[in-house]
């Protein structure tokens, strides 16, 4: 059974009276352990796939089957718990708490799902260990580089034992040496944690540090293909 299975998803907005068809049929599947780029220029579907993907959307019709289980049919808390449990989200902002240690950072998903305090700074000391953090835990935001608010938020996104992540051009903010520290290191917790991740970018560079690049175009996918030339951080 696939993680992700997608059956022919539409997403359609309305714009005043006008449709406008951001997913227009949509049919994919990805393994557990895959490790794959979307592609796609601004206005190409990538984003709305995305957030479909995190549900924070709902497709206007198709099928969504997470892990076997039907989107569709899932209850609001239901939702939230897979939102918390199952994905774990890094965006290009980093969306860190200013004032907050990067400990607390990445202790924040456990809050909600009423982890003790002790088991929560285990964790989170394991995870910033993981993304090559330690010794920096009670650093603030702006106290550390880009690339390590970026790790900060990839540990964030660990942290609650999540089987896949999804990064939304997360290197978008940083500069090229950093990005392939980020790329790098995503590419370590794929090989080495099996975690899966599906990452959104438009940089061709970036992408090919994933093993399958998936192309979206005017809310289609027209390519789907293995990446033969990997780069390996």
């Amino acid at each position: 059974m696939a993680l992700i299975e997608l059956r022919d998803i539409h997403k359609t907005y309305s714009l005043g009276e006008i449709p406008v068809h951001a997913l227009r049929g949509i049919s994919l599947d990805i393994g557990r352990g895959e490790f794959v780029a979307v592609m796609g220029a601004s206005g190409s579907g990538k984003s709305t796939l995305m957030n479909i993907l995190g549900c924070l959307d709902t497709p206007s019709r198709g099928e969504y089957h997470l892990e076997g289980r039907d989107v569709a049919r899932l209850s609001g808390d239901d939702l939230a718990r897979t939102r918390n449990q199952t994905i774990g989200f890094v965006f290009q902002g980093f969306n860190l708490l200013a004032r907050t240690t990067a400990l607390e950072n990445v202790e924040l998903p456990m809050l909600y799902g009423g982890i003790g305090l002790r088991e929560r700074h285990r964790r989170a000391k394991e995870a910033l260990r993981l993304v090559g953090l330690e010794g920096r835990e009670h650093h603030q935001p702006h106290q550390l580089s880009g690339g390590q608010q970026q790790r900060v938020a990839i540990a964030r996104a660990l942290v609650g034992g999540a089987p896949l992540i999804l990064a939304d051009e997360p290197t978008g903010n940083l500069d090229s040496a950093t990005s392939e520290e980020i790329m790098s290191l995503f590419q370590s917790l794929n090989d080495g944690e099996g975690i899966t991740i599906i990452l959104v970018t438009h940089e061709p560079d970036m992408a090919l540090y994933a093993k399958r690049i998936v192309t979206v175009r005017d809310g289609l996918i027209v390519d789907d293909e293995p990446v033969r030339k990997r780069k390996v951080g």
